[in-house]
C-alpha cells in the first residue's frame, strides 16, 4: 500500500469515528468500485431515488449506473423537458427514499460543510429524503470549519463557475472576491454538524481524489 493510501485509510478511521459521535453513520472504500457497490448495497428494491449535482457523482459513474437500475425508480433532473418539469423534480427529490450527494468538504472532526446556488442540494441534506448517502473523495478533507469554507471558495466555486460559465470574479481571477454577482453560486453556506435523525446521513469516504 503506498504512503497516501495507507494516509487515507488512517484518516478516514478518524474521521468516522468523529462522524458517529454526531449520529452520521460513515465507512472507507479504497477503490471507486468497492464504493459503488456499498452504494447499491443500501437500496431496497422499489425504492425511491434521486440526487444533487456532482461531479463526484458523474464522475464515478454512479450516476449512470443509477439510470441503469431497473430496480429503483429515480427522480433525474435530466429527464425534465420543460422548466415546470424541472421544478417539480427538484420538489419531489426532496420526498426520495434516498437522496446522493458529494460533499464540499468534510472536516476531520466529521462536520460536513456546502456552499449551494440554487440550494436544492442543501436543503435535501438538511430536510426530507428519508436517507442521505454522501459519497466524497479523500481530498475533500478539511483541518476544521474555516480550512473547509476556504477549500470550497479557493478550489470548489472557481471550478464550478468555469464549468458553468459563470461570469463571476472567482471565474476570471480563481479567487474568491466574495462577490454578490448575479451568477454567484455562492448563495448559502451550510455547516452540518449532526444528524438530528440517527443514521439519516450516511458518508461514504472513497481512497481517490475526485471532484472539486
Amino acid at each position: 500500500m503506498s504512503p497516501k493510501k495507507a494516509h487515507y485509510e488512517t484518516l478516514a478511521a478518524t474521521i468516522i469515528k468523529n462522524l458517529e459521535k454526531r449520529r452520521i453513520e460513515g465507512c472507507y472504500c479504497a477503490t471507486v468500485e468497492e464504493a459503488e457497490k456499498t452504494a447499491f448495497s443500501y437500496l431496497p428494491t422499489g425504492c425511491t431515488v434521486s440526487f444533487g449535482g456532482s461531479m463526484t457523482l458523474d464522475g464515478i459513474g454512479m450516476l449512470t449506473a443509477l439510470r441503469h437500475d431497473p430496480n429503483i425508480t429515480l427522480l433525474d433532473r435530466a429527464t425534465a423537458k420543460t422548466p415546470e418539469d424541472m421544478k417539480r423534480i427538484y420538489h419531489e427529490a426532496l420526498s426520495a427514499d434516498y437522496y446522493f450527494m458529494s460533499t464540499n468538504a468534510i472536516t476531520v472532526d466529521g462536520e460536513l460543510v456546502n456552499i449551494d446556488g440554487t440550494g436544492n442540494r442543501a436543503a435535501a441534506l438538511i430536510y426530507g429524503p428519508e436517507h442521505v448517502i454522501i459519497m466524497a473523495g479523500m481530498n475533500k478533507v478539511a483541518a476544521n470549519v474555516e480550512e473547509a469554507i476556504s477549500r470550497v471558495h479557493l478550489v470548489a466555486s472557481p471550478m464550478n463557475c468555469q464549468r458553468l460559465s459563470k461570469k463571476t470574479p472567482c471565474s476570471a481571477t480563481g479567487v474568491c472576491a466574495d462577490c454578490l454577482s448575479p451568477d454567484c453560486i455562492c448563495n448559502q453556506i451550510v455547516i452540518t454538524r449532526r444528524s438530528g435523525i440517527l443514521g439519516r446521513i450516511k458518508v461514504i469516504l472513497i481512497g481517490e481524489e475526485l471532484g472539486y
